[in-house]
């Protein structure tokens, strides 16, 4: 079996779930920027390529089985699930992706010998509304409004009484409004990126709209992705962790960083779909990332502009779906000495090392 390895012999090795979607394909960047093997699991390899093998899988439909063999195969020190839905399916779908999926992740790694920790990739609209001006921490009471957000937090809920019980060891990470290379072509900003690629070169593109209203916590997906790799890596099995800005962003700006990245002339236009809802707090978010900070040494690299030209340059024909290069990030050896030794269930001998970690070196946002 190849792959990375600790100097103790342990597999430096990293099993992505959901690794061809939007998000997930920055992990596995991450992933082997910081030089481990990284494993990509997924029901369709996609278009994307990138790091590490790929081995195809439908969680849903196979059940708990087949990802406990992988798991005792491949002995990877943490599971990422980055799966999950969002745009453009049905109420069936997300429920099935986003609840049913972590359940079956769950029975698998209850049942498999290898012990690894389980990142689960939950998101801060699991949080109920809050007014202007307020940020969501992690003690902001859970009362999502959308079935998307009460579908991942039924997830996170089962990934936390899953760790608390001694099932799994596992950190949630509620993850912000990921954006950058790949973002979906369903989503606002995909949407208007799809829109000004639309546009004939010579001519003023017209980008039309819902009310810009709103302002939201923009999160590059390469600086998500460097959080999933330090929760992996670093004492912190059974938290819940806030990963955003930090920053309240109107959503009108975005659009005009996205507009400007793609150097075409254009003019927005907004339009009132039928039956539209009238303004609410609803609108507002900025995240609290302090315990990101303390317990992952974590903080954001990259500038909505940086964001806005990596997912304008994705979207160019013929273009890379996988992400660019990612920055290297300094992650430390697994396993950790404070949680699980990563040895089959049974073992009694535990790995000592020394802590904290070396921290990676703090960058300047782009």
């Amino acid at each position: 079996m190849s792959g990375a390895e600790a100097p103790d012999g342990t597999h430096r090795r990293v099993i992505v779930l959901g690794a061809t979607g939007a998000f997930g394909r920055h992990v596995c960047a991450a992933v082997g920027a910081a030089g481990e093997d990284v494993l990509r699991v997924a029901r369709r390899p996609g278009t994307a390529t990138g790091a590490g093998r790929f081995f195809p899988m439908d969680l849903v439909g196979e059940g708990p089985d087949g990802l406990a063999r992988l798991i005792d195969a491949e002995r990877p020190y943490a599971v990422v699930n980055a799966a999950g839905a969002v745009w453009l399916c049905s109420p069936e779908a997300m429920r099935q992706a986003n609840h049913a999926l972590v359940d079956t992740v769950l029975a698998a790694m209850a049942a498999a010998s290898w012990r690894p920790r389980l990142v689960h990739v939950g998101s801060v609209h699991e949080y109920a509304p809050q007014p202007p001006g307020t940020s969501l921490d992690e003690r902001t009471p859970t009362r999502p409004t959308t079935l998307y957000g009460r579908t991942k937090l039924q997830a996170t809920e089962a990934v936390l009484k899953a760790s608390a019980a001694g099932q799994v060891e596992a950190v949630v990470l509620r993850v912000s409004n990921a954006i950058g290379a790949g973002t979906s072509p369903g989503s606002l900003l995909g949407r208007v990126a799809a829109q000004l690629r639309a546009a004939e070169a010579d001519r003023e593109a017209v980008v039309r709209v819902s009310p810009l209203r709103a302002s939201r916590d923009f999160v590059d997906a390469r600086d998500a992705a460097d959080a999933v790799l330090a929760a992996a890596a670093l004492p912190v099995g059974g938290e819940l962790i806030n990963i955003g800005r930090g920053e309240a962003v109107p959503v009108r700006t975005m659009v005009e960083r996205l507009i400007t990245a793609s150097g075409q002339r254009a003019r927005i236009v907004e339009e009132a779909e039928p039956g539209a809802r009238p303004a609410t707090d609803q609108d507002w978010m900025q995240v609290e990332t302090s315990r990101a900070r303390r317990l992952l040494h974590w903080t954001v690299r990259h500038s909505i502009d940086s964001s806005a030209r990596d997912l304008w340059e994705a979207t160019a024909p013929g273009a890379e779906t996988s992400p660019p290069g990612h920055p290297a990030a300094t992650v430390p050896h697994p396993p950790r000495p404070e949680t699980a030794d990563h040895r089959p269930r049974g073992g009694s001998t535990r790995t000592t090392r020394t802590w904290p970690p070396q921290t990676r070196p703090v960058q300047q946002p782009e």
